[in-house]
């Protein structure tokens, strides 16, 4: 197993169809309980631990987890109400070393709770016209905000690989 990509990398489906819009909704709208589910009984000593040499605590990848998906969200909201607008990119590796990044996860659970169900109302209430609207990212260049929900989705789950794939090895699942 690739502990770096436990699902891969993002794979553009090319045309991205009405069921794989859906689909990644879903996964959004589900990521909050699964992760709860999944972490709510790791001790702080679990939760210290790099899911990989050279990667980031359990503790780190959750609140990775809020700190982008928050980002994600108002790059929605730019897209939405500006027209193409240039994005702004951030260092996740030096946010993962904030002094919140050492908060109790409870904190980036509830937020991405919150989070969650405030983007998957708004996702789920995008009509096709608006699924095509573009940003600029100042490194990839235009995406549209269909293939950013599978970014996202994909996002989630590449996250959630990392902590699952770390405790079955560990053998705490």
């Amino acid at each position: 197993m690739n502990l770096q990509y436990p699902i891969g990398e993002f794979q553009h489906p090319g045309k991205i169809t009405a069921e794989h819009v859906n689909s990644w909704i879903d996964d959004i709208k589900n990521l909050p309980n699964r992760l709860q589910q999944l972490v709510g009984m790791l001790s702080e000593e679990q939760l210290d631990m790099a899911y990989r040499d050279g990667g980031w605590t359990v503790r780190q990848v959750v609140h990775h987890i809020a700190d982008s998906h928050m980002n994600a969200y108002i790059r929605f909201k730019w897209a939405l109400t500006e027209d193409q607008p240039v994005i702004k990119a951030y260092h996740e590796a030096k946010w993962a070393e904030l002094p919140d990044s050492k908060l109790p996860i409870g904190v980036s659970i509830s937020l991405i709770s919150a989070l969650h169900e405030r983007w998957t109302y708004l996702l789920e209430n995008l009509d096709e016209d608006n699924l095509k609207i573009i940003f600029i990212h100042p490194e990839s260049g235009e995406v549209t905000l269909e293939e950013n929900i599978g970014r996202y989705a994909w996002h989630g789950e590449h996250h959630f690989a990392h902590i699952q794939a770390l405790c079955s090895r560990m053998g705490w699942l």
